[in-house]
């Protein structure tokens, strides 16, 4: 089986989500373009946080866009592999760090 529900051709459509609202995707692709400009962090390493990011929002469109990034960005497999578990490490510590509030909903519920 090769379909899938996310298909790889649509990341080419991302900026036809401005058909059905012009003016609110003119502001977001003008946001959008200055925040991967060169700035404070260069864009090699923009592009390493959003192939992380795109890994903790599961993003299959932004993990192909920002893979092809990281790449012409000058990243090796190295940096975006430790961009990817560096993600892991907080997606996997933001669920366990809930788990203070189980204990003390257990403690309160205990009392």
């Amino acid at each position: 089986m090769t379909d899938t529900y996310y298909k790889p051709e649509d990341l080419k459509k991302f900026e036809d989500v401005a058909d059905f609202g012009p003016e609110l995707a003119e502001k977001f692709f003008e946001y959008y373009g200055a925040v991967f400009e060169e700035g404070a962090l260069s864009v090699r390493e923009k592009a390493l946080i959003a192939l992380a990011v795109s890994h903790t929002v599961q993003c299959p469109y932004c993990i192909d866009a920002y893979t092809t990034e990281s790449l012409e960005k000058g990243a090796s497999e190295e940096q975006m592999m430790e961009a990817v578990h560096v993600a892991s490490a907080i997606r996997g510590g933001s669920s366990l760090v809930h788990g203070v509030q189980m204990m003390n909903k257990t403690k309160d519920l205990s009392m």
